[in-house]
């Protein structure tokens, strides 16, 4: 049994206390596999992935486009069809199992318990109704009010996301409110029942680096407000380097490293995560280099390469010895106290590599 096996097998569910003090484990996913059945093939989308989200803080997936990211998030909320998807796993919200679960019962808790900012809010709401109308019917599916009741609720979290004179707003429609307030009335939408889970999927695609700002910090500020737990998925990790307590890296369905914010940008422990953060412009440190992106393209999810699904791409491939690479796929295992990477790299040849001829450059 692998190290991460033996971590996420003693962590239990969430929902209560492991220990006096300990933090509660809010969201716990184990071993999560989504896949999909194609005229081409069995398509692994999600394959085994597992990770804890405590009341409060902020986790954020990224991975390029095509590593699982949003089909991780759309199986936590429920709303992948069941005669297309292969679901196996476990997911813990509260303490209560999700995958097992009724799908009335999960359609209850999407709304009000969790929720979720899609990445195209043009596209996610209706284009026939106003955009109070649609805050109002999210409202009332979840609270025995009448209509005036639910309309002062929406115009109020119409204001709390930064929409100027709410009031009148409230009655346009989406073709009517530019990119960035689109997104915050999708912010009004999904916290007007005070979820105690937000899933933010790409929350600041197609918007300008102003506005990028803006939605990151209003999510932040709304997250302290409200103490939601909020999962934000990305492809940028510029995007959660100062937001997000916790970081996980995807590749090809898998996380291939696991651990805090500081760790992962500062000693990451993955050759991939290395090409994300070569790639990111820094404004943390000078820029000596220009940014070098990750070469190659990531794999077909019908045919995972053998082995370390990366190594067709990893530039210290034929580092380990006995060609392991290609033919055996990599644990993930715990590097440090919390932090975990999927490697067949020792732990001094990462570090080597890393201090020798990454971080120089980043």
């Amino acid at each position: 049994m692998s190290d991460v096996s033996k971590t996420d097998t003693d962590a239990g569910p969430a929902g209560g206390e492991s220990s006096e003090g300990a933090a509660r484990k809010f969201l716990s996913v184990r071993d999560l596999r989504i896949h999909f059945d194609t005229d081409d093939g069995l398509v692994k989308s999600v394959d085994g992935v597992s990770f804890d989200l405590e009341a409060g803080k902020t986790l954020g997936i990224v991975g390029e486009s095509g590593s699982g990211k949003s089909v991780t998030s759309l199986g936590i909320m429920g709303l992948h069809s069941s005669e297309r998807a292969r679901i196996s796993g476990e997911i813990w919200l509260d303490g209560e199992e999700l995958i097992g679960a009724g799908p009335e019962r999960v359609r209850q808790l999407r709304g009000q318990k969790m929720s979720m900012i899609f990445q195209d809010p043009l596209s996610a709401l209706h284009p026939y109704y106003s955009i109070g109308a649609q805050i109002v019917e999210a409202y009332r599916v979840h609270n025995k009010v009448d209509k005036k009741t639910a309309k002062t609720r929406a115009v109020e979290m119409l204001d709390r996301v930064g929409i100027p004179e709410p009031a009148r707003r409230y009655n346009d429609y989406p073709h009517q409110f530019s990119g960035g307030m689109r997104q915050r009335a999708m912010i009004a939408m999904s916290l007007v029942n005070n979820p105690e889970l937000l899933i933010a999927d790409e929350p600041t695609t197609a918007l300008d680096v102003t506005v990028q700002a803006q939605i990151l910090d209003l999510i932040r500020d709304l997250q302290k407000e409200f103490r939601s737990a909020v999962v934000i998925i990305t492809h940028d990790l510029g995007v959660v380097a100062e937001i997000a307590d916790d970081l996980l890296v995807m590749y090809a369905g898998r996380c291939i490293e696991r651990g805090s914010s500081e760790k992962v940008f500062y000693q990451p422990q993955h050759p991939y995560t290395w090409g994300l953060l070569g790639s990111m412009p820094r404004i943390d440190r000078e820029q000596t280099d220009r940014l070098v992106p990750v070469k190659g393209t990531p794999p077909s999810l019908i045919n995972v390469p053998s082995g370390c699904a990366f190594h067709p791409r990893c530039p210290y491939a034929d580092v380990p010895k006995d060609n392991l690479t290609r033919t055996e796929r990599p644990d993930l295992r715990e590097i440090t106290d919390g932090h975990f990477s999927a490697c067949h790299m020792s732990r001094a040849e990462r570090e080597k590599i890393w201090t020798e001829e990454i971080a120089p450059k980043l």
